[in-house]
Order: C-alpha cells, then structure tokens, then sequence
C-alpha cells in the first residue's frame, strides 16, 4: 500500500478491519518491521487523538518518528504553480514535500477545508500535492473531506462490539455553535456503505452530504425513524454542502439524549471526539453505558497500526 487517502484505497475493507483487531492483541508482533524505518507527521491544523495514536502505533512498528505543527513551526506554502512568490509564502510545496520525502520513509498528512470554496476545497490540493511530490507512502490524517483513519477505527469498534451479524448502523447529524466539515462524515458514510451493516443517515432538511460519499446508504429527515432499533449510532455535526460551509437555522432539538435512545436497540453510542457537551451530545449519554467514544478512540491506535504494516511491507 503506497496510499491511504479512502476506503478506495483498501482491496478488502474486512481483512483490513480483521488485522486491525489482530494487531490489537498482539501490538508488538511486527515490531521489527519498523525497524530503521521514518515517520513524518505532519499538521497543518490541529489534533489529539490522530496524532497521538498515529505516533503510538509507528513506535509500535518499531518506527522513528517525527513531528512537524506546519501551522505554527513551518513555513507558509504556496501551493500554486507558475507565481512570483513575493507575498506571505515563503516556500513552495514543490520543494517542502519533496525534501520531507528525503527524511522520511512514510508520511502523514493533516489538513481541513476552509469552508469558503467548495470546488477548493473538495479538490484536495494540499493533500494531492504532497502526494506527488513527496515520492513516498503518504497517510490521510484528515484532509478537507474525509478521515479515513478515524473511519477505520469506527469500522473495528462496531466489528468488535456488534452483536448480531449486519447491525443497524445510524449517522446522524448533531447541533453546533459554528461550521463544520463534511470529512468525517463524508469518510463515515463511504466506509459504511462498502461494510456489512445496514445503514442509514438522518440529518435535518439542508444538509445533505455530497451523493458521491452516500451511494448505498438510506437517507431520512426523520431522526426518530433512523433510530428505531439501532445498534450503533455515530453523532457528528457538519456544515451545508449547498450553500456550502453555512449553518441553517434551528434544528436543536437534534442533540441525542437517553429518551431518544429508548427506541434503539440499546445502541452503543459513537462519536470521533472533539465533543461540545449538552450541545453534540448530552452529558448523560457520554457518561453512561452507551458511550464508547474512548473505546472508539483508543481503537485509532490499532486501525493506524494496521495500515502503516502494510505500508511497511510494500518498502520491504
């Protein structure tokens, strides 16, 4: 494997998620595989859980790694080509990804939309420049419209905590205070679609995701008729597709609760973290039994591991 960017980038989503969970009880199985190897993470924007699970499971691997915050110990990029770069860019990323390919043997990648530009933004310039320019295995960290990592570890927990063999497996959308980006939901839902579950993603009217992400998946406005007998709900809130990056009005009576829950089949509830409490989702869902967001969270450690082993192995 020389890309991980989307769940079009895995030949079998099931034995991946299968190693995932091997990997998870034997973390030290491939540790010389690893061995002399580089990991180069690099943010452009921030994170917690992907950075410090992608970390854990290189080390796990035997790897070195390094860490760069771009946004605040790099240069500013100028990622156009054929421009006199005599405003704030400092250096082109022709030569930044290029010379990062030189220190590591894979690289990750963080970066997230700007929610001004939809046609930008959906491009994935930032993210596909690194790729053609680093001239080694690149890793999604999350990029402006998915986060296949995060995905992945979604995929292991409901493999690993399902109790019947094609659950019933809920997207709904969730309140927030400002706009958010479509990336994980995005990645959710195509992750969702080429699993074995039965999928469906409740959202107010508005807020319908790109159809190039949702193929296969039941649509409703209904949150009630979504939730009926549930196995897994994933809450997450996102910003509109059209007009794209804004927030519609209303629409707070979406946040989960334990009453909304009654209905499901006792659902196990997930949701990527960050969470704004009593906005997202209430405190008592995430304090209660439903909840497995850190379950869920720790589960990045091993979907990470899974796929940097079998960059490894393409390098060996």
């Amino acid at each position: 494997m020389k890309l991980f960017s989307s769940v079009n980038d895995v030949d079998d989503v099931n034995a991946l998620v299968k190693e995932a969970l091997k990997l998870k009880q034997f973390p030290y199985a491939h540790k010389s595989l690893g061995e002399n190897k580089t990991m180069a993470l690099v943010f452009l924007n921030p994170s917690l859980r992907t950075r410090m699970s992608t970390q854990k499971a290189a080390l796990n691997l035997g790897m070195n790694v390094m860490v760069l915050n771009m946004d605040k110990e790099g240069w500013a990029l100028e990622l156009r080509d054929n421009v006199i770069m005599n405003g704030n860019t400092v250096e082109h990323i022709r030569e930044a990804a290029a010379v990062m390919g030189q220190y590591a043997d894979i690289i990750g990648v963080r970066s997230f939309p700007g929610l001004k530009n939809r046609e930008e933004d959906y491009s994935e310039m930032i993210f596909n420049k690194f790729v053609e320019f680093c001239g080694v295995p690149v890793v999604s960290l999350e990029s402006a419209t998915r986060h296949p990592l995060q995905s992945l570890a979604d995929l292991v927990t409901i493999e690993e905590l399902k109790t019947r063999s094609k659950p019933r497996v809920v997207l709904t959308w969730a309140p927030h205070i400002k706009p958010l980006p479509q990336a994980v939901p995005n990645s959710f839902a195509e992750w969702m679609c080429k699993a074995d579950v039965d999928f469906t993603i409740a959202h107010p009217a508005g807020y319908e995701l790109c159809g190039d992400f949702t193929n296969g998946a039941k649509i409703t406005h209904n949150q009630d008729e979504a939730l009926a007998d549930a196995d897994f709900i994933y809450v997450k809130n996102w910003s509109a597709y059209e007009p794209y990056g804004k927030i519609l009005p209303g629409n707070q009576d979406w946040m989960l609760t334990n009453e909304k829950l009654k209905i499901t089949n006792n659902a196990k509830v997930m949701h990527c973290l960050p969470v704004r409490r009593n906005l997202e989702l209430s405190d008592e869902i995430l304090d209660g039994a439903s909840s497995v967001v850190v379950h869920e969270a720790a589960n990045r450690v091993w979907a990470a591991q899974a796929v940097l082993k079998r960059m490894l192995e393409g390098l060996s």
